[in-house]
């Protein structure tokens, strides 16, 4: 089986990437030498061609040296790590995080070559093209190794076949997103693939539509990403009780055959004070901020149904 052949888009010189980042040339080649900073890509010629992702990297690097950090300190550190380092930077700065910026798979020749065309409509994602039909993506190796938020696929007409292809390129990529940009369609299918979660575009796509489709991405995917304090990756359920109330049903005189009013309020008091804790937990990676958003989101789930169960045995009183 072949590897799917991706290229990437958009490009950026290493000029570019200086003016844009505000990081000379002669300094990005020292790193490259020194660090291993570099681009991920050449033209045939030789010459070096940065990504949007190196772009992405290299801009969140110079954020960090100009609030004080060092490049011998940050330069080997992966790219989830210095975002968590920058937006800790940025909070206590008060400074807004820069937008997401999605990456997007597009399959398809047709499609490319209409990418090629307009390379303004992916100017907010980093995106990477497959040449190719669905068809030979599927025959190639399109378990890759990168997550994409959003797969868009040349169709050329919707049938049971396409639902197929494209439910499998979901399965394979991982992705939640896959956008079928299709040249015609009866109502039926139409209507089908909406059931199936597939976003529909004309083939080519309008810029319009397509603008849509990315801002709506970015606009997912940014309020989706946590910081360093877990208790900001959810929207919490709102407390039904107050520290007073607690207390008052913890002592009060219950004429029920047993003590469950203080102990649920002693229970809910014990919750209140572990998902304050929780909530607070610094972390040093994405992987823990994870971890600590599911205690925190269990915890809070917790505390709000035995405030239910609190509520149900004062009535009883």
């Amino acid at each position: 089986m072949t590897a799917l052949q991706l290229e990437s888009r958009p490009l950026y010189s290493i000029g570019t990437i200086a003016r844009l980042t505000g990081i000379k040339p002669d300094t990005l080649r020292v790193w490259e030498r020194r660090y291993g900073l570099s681009a991920s890509q050449k033209s045939p010629s030789g010459r070096r061609e940065y990504t949007q992702s190196d772009l992405d990297h290299l801009q969140i690097v110079a954020a960090l040296l100009e609030q004080g950090s060092r490049i011998g300190d940050i330069a080997t550190s992966n790219r989830k790590t210095l975002e968590v380092m920058l937006q800790r930077v940025q909070r206590s700065a008060q400074k807004p995080t820069p937008a997401y910026k999605p990456r997007f798979l597009f399959i398809g020749e047709q499609l490319a070559q209409w990418i090629d065309e307009h390379p303004g409509c992916i100017s907010n994602i980093s995106a990477s093209l497959a040449r190719q039909t669905v068809e030979t993506a599927l025959e190639s190796d399109l378990d890759v190794a990168e997550a994409y938020d959003v797969v868009v696929v040349e169709c050329g007409s919707l049938d049971n076949r396409t639902k197929e292809q494209l439910q499998a390129v979901k399965t394979l990529t991982g992705t939640e997103r896959v956008i079928a940009c299709h040249r015609r369609a009866s109502e039926h299918w139409i209507e089908e693939m909406q059931r199936s979660e597939i976003t529909l575009l004309a083939l080519p796509p309008d810029p319009v539509s397509l603008g849509h489709e990315i801002n709506r991405c970015i606009i997912d995917k940014t309020r989706s990403i946590g910081d360093d304090n877990a208790g900001d990756l959810i929207t919490a359920k709102p407390r039904n009780f107050s520290d007073k109330r607690l207390h008052e049903a913890a002592t009060m005189e219950s004429g029920l055959h047993c003590a469950c009013p203080s102990h649920i309020s002693r229970l809910v008091e014990a919750l209140n004070e572990f998902e304050d804790y929780s909530s607070q937990c610094a972390v040093d990676s994405w992987q823990d901020a994870a971890v600590h958003a599911c205690v925190y989101a269990y915890t809070n789930q917790a505390r709000w149904l035995m405030e239910k169960a609190l509520e149900a045995v004062l009535e009883e009183e």
